[in-house]
């Protein structure tokens, strides 16, 4: 018999927006924001008010791995999505850019989730950027949320090699940081393979747990409208 997934419940959510004072972290909750130049999508996917909310066995990963990397390099994480409801799934289904790319949804090489599916919509995900003390971005060769129509050859991809050294350095550093800080924790973590900022728990562990539907959530947590 197949066990009933576990249910997230708003005690189970945690602002990440709440830790920026404390720790090297800065929040960039890019599809709040339709005029965001990272922003795929060209429109508000999420409320313009959102914060950005994290499950409370994945957000400690994020800080140990932020205090880490601070302490050995001076960088600061610029956290980019971490919760996605599955709310926030569908509407970017139906956004412009997906209805003209619907190849990123299908499989074996989809680069959305549909609506449930994987770390995000439990809180169980977090994209990441690194910067410098001058508030820069560390090169890491493509920007965040770099969707390739060649999944053969995606520059934005953990195992491309033709980059500068200094750039796969780059992101060895964030992995390194992230994997270390999950394994001091006794988590395993999953880094995305096609996507250099995307860090998550293993399917093993997020498949546990039922994804989050703004509907069951609080007016003043939900991320759409």
């Amino acid at each position: 018999m197949t066990e009933e997934p576990i249910p997230i419940t708003a005690a189970d959510l945690v602002a990440l927006d709440d830790y920026v004072e404390d720790y090297p972290l800065k929040i960039d909750l890019v599809y709040a924001q339709p005029d965001h130049p990272d922003n795929i999508f060209k429109t508000g996917i999420y409320r313009p008010d959102a914060r950005m909310w994290g499950h409370r066995d994945f957000v400690p990963v994020i800080l140990r791995a932020a205090m880490a990397c601070h302490a050995q390099y001076g960088y600061t994480f610029e956290l980019k999505d971490c919760l996605r409801t599955c709310e926030a799934q569908a509407a970017m289904a139906q956004t412009d850019i997906v209805k003209a790319n619907p190849h990123w949804l299908r499989e074996p090489n989809r680069l959305l989730s549909p609506p449930g599916k994987g770390g995000h919509p439990r809180g169980m995900a977090v994209d990441i950027i690194l910067l410098t003390e001058a508030g820069e971005q560390v090169e890491m060769g493509t920007s965040f949320d770099y969707l390739t129509p060649d999944r053969a050859s995606n520059p934005a991809a953990r195992d491309y090699t033709g980059f500068s050294d200094e750039i796969l350095a780059n992101r060895v550093i964030l992995e390194s940081a992230m994997m270390r800080a999950a394994a001091d924790l006794g988590h395993e973590l999953l880094p995305l393979p096609a996507e250099w900022w995307d860090f998550r728990f293993m399917p093993a562990y997020t498949n546990k747990y039922a994804p989050v539907f703004d509907a069951d959530l609080p007016e003043g947590m939900r991320m759409t409208s």
